[in-house]
């Protein structure tokens, strides 16, 4: 991303979890298809990524359990905060990523939701799951680098 791009692009909501539980593959940007209420509720920065996944159902790619908030000024129009929502990707990205989810031990999981230049984008990335001896690897070697950071 140049300069310019990273300015316009504020994160909504990020899964810290995520790269926790996964070893990250590959990631792709993509489009949300959401309704009015939800895209206020996500401007005032009302979601949770904890325990939503993707997954490619007859030739598209929807995400689920991503909670995005009622939006406070709503009427009784508002959303369902659960919804199952459509993600908006390219051909032949949903066909690379349906290939990569019906291998086994992948997962479709979004890291980020952010704004960029005013409309609501998701970074989905494909990761294997870690198993436990992995993890706390992975623990040990953040806090061997907080801890170098603290003493210079």
């Amino acid at each position: 991303m140049t300069a310019k791009e990273n300015a316009t692009v504020r994160i909504i909501a990020q899964n810290k979890t995520a790269r926790l539980h996964y070893f990250i593959e590959e990631t792709y940007e993509a489009g949300i298809a959401l309704v009015g209420t939800e895209v206020k509720s996500l401007r005032e920065g009302r979601a949770n990524l904890k325990d939503s996944y993707a997954l490619v159902r007859d030739g598209e790619v929807f995400l689920h359990d991503l909670h995005i908030s009622p939006y406070s000024f709503g009427n009784r129009y508002n959303h369902d905060p659960l919804r199952t929502r459509k993600l908006l990707l390219h051909s032949r990205e949903i066909k690379r990523l349906y290939g990569k989810s019906r291998e086994r031990g992948l997962t479709i999981v979004p890291l980020k939701l952010y704004l960029k230049r005013g409309k609501v984008k998701v970074e989905i990335g494909v990761g294997r799951g870690k198993k436990l001896y992995d993890k706390r690897e992975a623990m040990k070697e953040k806090d061997a680098r907080r801890e170098m950071r603290r003493r210079d």
